[in-house]
């Protein structure tokens, strides 16, 4: 008899009801009010948050082991909140400049975000694939949600037929690893790693690379990050921030447990191909983001080079590395999300202004903005006292405790390479004047509110980082 532990389902529970709730309230309103569906979501995702909180020392599996509660799961939970509340809040002021009333559009980020709360929780790789599909495919129609904006079908387009070449070799994958562990199951597939017993190491190590790669696409790791650039910029962009970090994080969530908890004794056989995987995609995201004169598609890249950055974490396959990967994640969703709310801001109805030059002068008259601006960019690069170089020091000092210095040191060099493109946005900012006038946030309380909160965040995390790297490394510590 399979046992069924509804406990362990809650998070996922009341976010798809919430979803559920928004759709039945969208039967109710029309035109513009529409825009306010985006709080019934805040309250369903709090609430989430709450409850998933509250779970934290409850570490509990369920139905038939496929599906296990705990803190890494929680952690993760928490992490999805914050970014899909923030892409909420940004929505309910953007789409409102676009002209995009859709009530649908909420609801489908809370079900992609229900699809995360799975791939986080699965403890079997069946699981996984149907949390990543609930996710991708909810990600394919955000992105063209948009549709008056060919760029935004364009978008849906390439992100779809590529992620469905991606999900061929996830599914071949786990074919494969079946055929060698002959069950699904991620412990039992553990179990028999470490008793060196029911295993047929070549079939192994196939589904594993085929599996490397379906999660290298996700994570959009080179040479599989071709897709980015674009859907980045075709896509609305409260669309772009909330792919560029809560579907990245719900990706490294999957990609983490698979490989550094139940492939761990493995490591050996799979961290060369990381090493390698990563140093191409901190370089060619970086290099590649130094020519763009689109700030989407440069962000798009930078997320790129950040993908690198955090592999660099995987590559030590120690639980500093695991810790460091997720509290890079916390970091990486406050300083993102910061960068894509400023972009919305300096978009007005018809004119999106996301060229580099439209930002000459923007700090000079809007101060505010600029200043935010600037904590996002200097923590992107890696400025002291800021959370993204304190993410970055966990994540190279735990390759160099590992003895991969050269790869640490790689990854400083790319660092240094980032700072000429985000420098250069803030030199347009702060140096140079086009004469073209920016409308104040001050009739778009949301997206201010979204934009402070992540300076504050970004600040806060790097100012004070212990407390939330000490639960990152509990959360890691607990896949044990």
């Amino acid at each position: 008899m399979i046992d069924v532990s509804w406990t362990i389902l809650l998070p996922l529970l009341i976010v798809t009801g919430t979803g559920f709730a928004v759709l039945l309230a969208d039967l109710a309103v029309t035109g513009t009010e529409k825009d306010g569906l985006g709080w019934i979501g805040m309250v369903g995702l709090l609430v989430t948050a709450i409850a998933s909180i509250a779970l934290w020392s409850n570490a509990e599996t369920g139905f038939a082991n496929t599906i296990v509660l705990d803190r890494y799961a929680v952690f993760f939970n928490v992490l999805f909140c914050l970014a899909a509340g923030l892409t909420l809040l940004i929505s309910m002021d953007y789409l409102a400049t676009i002209d995009l009333h859709s009530g649908e559009y909420y609801a489908i980020v809370l079900l992609a975000t229900a699809g995360m709360f799975l791939m986080a929780a699965a403890n079997d790789l069946i699981v996984l694939f149907l949390g990543l599909e609930t996710m991708s495919l909810a990600a394919y129609v955000l992105a063209g949600i948009w549709r008056p904006d060919l760029r935004s079908s364009e978008a849906a387009m390439k992100y779809f037929l590529l992620g469905a070449f991606a999900t061929g070799f996830f599914l071949f994958g786990i074919a494969l690893l079946y055929g060698a562990f002959e069950t699904t199951e991620l412990s039992a597939m553990a179990s028999r790693i470490a008793d060196g017993n029911g295993m047929q190491h070549g079939l192994a190590l196939s589904g594993m690379v085929l599996l490397l790669v379906g999660f290298a696409f996700k994570v959009a790791a080179v040479p599989f990050h071709s897709w980015a650039p674009d859907v980045y910029e075709g896509s609305p962009t409260s669309v772009t921030a909330f792919m560029a970090v809560a579907v990245k994080a719900a990706a490294f969530a999957a990609f983490v447990r698979v490989f550094m908890s139940t492939f761990a004794t493995l490591a050996p056989e799979w961290n060369a191909i990381l090493w390698v995987l990563a140093v191409a995609t901190m370089t060619v995201g970086n290099f590649a983001a130094l020519r763009q004169s689109n700030i989407k598609r440069m962000l798009a890249y930078s997320s790129v080079a950040h993908a690198g950055y955090l592999l660099v974490g995987m590559v030590s396959a120690t639980n500093q590395g695991g810790a460091a990967v997720l509290y890079y994640l916390l970091a990486y969703a406050f300083m993102n999300t910061g960068a894509f709310a400023v972009v919305i801001a300096l978009g007005r109805r018809g004119e999106p202004n996301e060229n580099l030059d439209d930002y000459d002068g923007i700090g000079l008259r809007q101060p505010l903005l600029g200043l935010c601006m600037t904590v996002f960019m200097l923590s992107l690069a890696g400025i002291p006292a800021f959370a993204g170089f304190t993410g970055k020091f966990y994540l190279f000092s735990a390759a160099v405790r590992e003895g991969f210095v050269w790869l640490a040191v790689i990854g400083v060099l790319n660092s240094v390479v980032s700072m000429y493109y985000y420098g250069g946005v803030l030199m347009r900012m702060f140096m140079a004047d086009n004469g073209k006038e920016v409308q104040g946030m001050a009739h778009r309380p949301y997206l201010a509110t979204t934009i402070i909160a992540s300076a504050i965040g970004t600040i806060f995390l790097g100012i004070f980082p212990g407390w939330a790297f000490e639960l990152a490394a509990a959360a890691f510590a607990s896949l044990s």
